[in-house]
């Protein structure tokens, strides 16, 4: 099929014009903004054979097509009546939600604090297993100090949530921690212990306990975000250095105390009694609803949003969600299980369901089994629901609770308690999962005619284009970016780490420069700097695509050093970028590197270092 036909048969399945208010592209898909998202029709598009999937994001109806979007991006402005860029913004349209904006909140803050959260909580259940083996004495010093390495981030967790609260919302990240930070200081704290009515300005005041809670800092820094920007338009810039902070001080910290903070507990405290009150009139019902729900709120994206009230469980007699949704997280890995041990004759199948089960049971990450494995076989998410919901009805009755933030893996089983009800749950989960993947299978009938023009199938199910590697000739690309490499699987993007657009790994840059990995040409340079793509001398096609979303950047941040059609060397600079400017702005930096036309290669095998220079490989291509 041809470009322009392409782009007519999307512009219908996507509503028509009238239901088009603009349209970008970037490296990849092509980026509308609808009227009616309800309109355009989703199924159709996502079984086209000339489109790789479809993705619902920030407000955008994206259509992924891979490398010729440039081309069918052309042929649509050239034959359809359709404004490009932002300029129908004007002309209404479907706006994000009130609630998607509060999740993306709630998302972005606590992205950065995972790694913390999730290292303390390991550290955690390290010493229950210590302990519970009677290594090591829980009234030692010794405790005392390892104690303290796992409980600093949580004690102190609002003043980390403030920064990057602060930081989403394009506020200064430390003043936001500074928020925090006033409301965990001694003298303020203090005044929790003192009896009869306490205020200020004599203005009743509630003290509580600010410590490892999460929703008062969430109500405060948002405010605070529109406070600064007030101060910060009538404020001179002679004195804005230290007015604007000492007068946003002067009011959020008060405020939090006087308003934010007991509303904010109120409401969290309540929805935590809400779940109590679920448990006790049907443990296993609610059990059910939770583990099922899950993957749901994961597939959605909306699944951070649940943290703060989890967190908030802790000082609450311990949170009885977590334990529940590692149902759905071991059902998951039971999947992956049991498509390994079905999928024999399958090796590439195989290899990303095992690698995806040892992710989900060392790491506690089950992102690969998702959007690798059981978004693509539909038929195993029923059994998905069902598995997981078992296992959460057995973890709901058995009461069992969690009292530090931890992944669910199998090294964060003693976390729990109950710890032989948590157990008994997963492993029916697990089991489950695996028996029933086992039985049904995951694979259904090949389509035909679903194969793109330049596009690799994805790697969860494609066969080799090359099966005699009697002569296989290997090519090895240098890494284009200082970083540590990720991967390619776990990048949060499906289009990417589902290997739709092709194999390849991610970078997580600690450089903000983009290098020639092998001698070449510069095949496109998009016009926002955020993606190149390049095409070896002997035919290797690589797309790097700097950061997740950053083309809503507009080329922020950004400087290219190159055009397109340039001939370059291997180590040539090509686009440099500012790490730190793109994540302020709120976009992740992880970078794929993608060789697109993979259909075309045996194999492409990323390498084993962790860290990488532009000179050191980043994966080899196998001819």
């Amino acid at each position: 099929m041809d470009n322009k036909q392409l782009g007519n048969e999307i512009v219908e399945l996507v509503g028509g014009e009238g239901n088009i208010i603009s349209l970008v592209h970037c490296a990849t898909r092509l980026r509308f903004k609808l009227r009616k998202h309800s309109e355009a029709n989703k199924d159709a598009l996502t079984n086209h054979p000339e489109v790789i999937t479809v993705v619902e994001k920030g407000g955008q109806f994206q259509v992924v097509v891979g490398n010729r979007v440039g081309k069918v991006y052309s042929e649509i402005m050239k034959n359809h009546a359709i404004k490009g860029g932002d300029e129908g913004a004007e002309g209404g349209g479907e706006k994000v939600s009130v609630v998607s904006r509060v999740f993306e909140y709630i998302s972005g803050t606590f992205s950065p604090l995972i790694p913390a959260l999730a290292g303390a909580g390991m550290i955690k259940a390290l010493l229950a297993v210590l302990t519970l083996l009677n290594v090591l004495d829980a009234k030692s010093t010794t405790y005392a100090v390892l104690n303290a390495a796992s409980g600093g981030v949580f004690y102190f967790l609002p003043v980390f949530v403030g920064i990057t609260a602060a930081r989403k919302l394009n506020a200064n990240p430390f003043v936001g921690g500074a928020i925090a930070a006033g409301l965990l200081e001694p003298n303020f704290t203090a005044l929790i212990e003192l009896s009869g009515n306490i205020n200020f300005l004599n203005i009743p005041l509630l003290a509580i306990d600010y410590s490892s809670t999460v929703f008062p800092m969430l109500i405060a820094i948002a405010i605070y975000a529109m406070l600064e920007k007030v101060l910060k338009k009538y404020t001179p810039d002679t004195i804005q250095l230290f007015f604007v902070p000492m007068i946003s001080l002067l009011i959020m910290v008060p405020l939090t105390a006087l308003a934010f903070g007991p509303f904010a507990e109120y409401v969290s405290a309540g929805i935590g009694s809400g779940i109590v009150f679920m448990l006790d009139k049907s443990a296993i019902l609610t059990g059910i609803l939770i583990a099922a729900a899950w993957p749901i709120l994961v597939i959605l994206g909306v699944h951070w949003g649940i943290t703060p009230i989890s967190i908030a469980n802790f000082s609450r007699g311990g949170d009885m969600i977590n334990p529940i949704t590692a149902a759905a997280t071991f059902a998951q890995m039971g999947i992956a299980l049991g498509v390994y041990l079905r999928a024999r004759k399958n090796k590439n199948l195989q290899s990303l369901s095992i690698a995806a089960l040892l992710s989900g049971l060392f790491a506690g990450v089950t992102e690969p089994i998702l959007y690798g494995i059981i978004l693509r076989y539909k038929k195993l998410i029923p059994i998905l629901l069902a598995s997981g919901g078992l296992g959460g009805a057995f973890i709901a009755v058995f009461d069992v609770r969690v009292f530090t933030f931890v992944f669910n893996s199998m090294f964060t089983i003693p976390a729990y308690s109950p710890m032989v009800g948590y157990v008994i749950g997963i492993s029916i989960s697990f089991a489950a999962a695996t028996i029933l993947t086992f039985i049904i299978g995951a694979e259904g009938k090949k389509k035909e005619g679903k194969k793109e023009e330049g596009k690799a199938e994805v790697a969860a199910t494609a066969e080799p284009a090359v099966t005699n590697m009697k002569n296989s000739q290997k090519t090895e690309l240098s890494s284009p970016l200082v970083g540590e490499m990720v991967p390619l699987e776990n990048v949060e993007d499906p289009v990417f780490s589902s290997g739709a657009m092709g194999k390849g790994v991610a970078v997580e840059p600690t450089e903000g420069i983009v290098y020639a990995p092998f001698d070449g040409e510069v095949s496109i340079l998009f016009p926002t700097k955020h993606a190149i793509g390049l095409k070896s001398d002997d035919g290797i096609e690589l797309l790097i695509h700097v950061g997740l979303d950053t083309v809503q950047l507009d080329g922020k941040h950004f400087s290219a050093y190159v055009s397109q059609g340039e001939k370059v060397k291997k180590g040539t600079k090509l686009v440099t970028f500012d790490i730190e400017g793109i994540q302020k702005e709120g976009y992740q930096t992880t970078t794929p590197v993608i060789v697109t036309n993979t259909d075309q290669y045996l194999d492409v095998v990323p390498s084993t270092f962790k860290h990488v220079n532009s000179k050191e490989p980043v994966f080899t291509v196998i001819k």
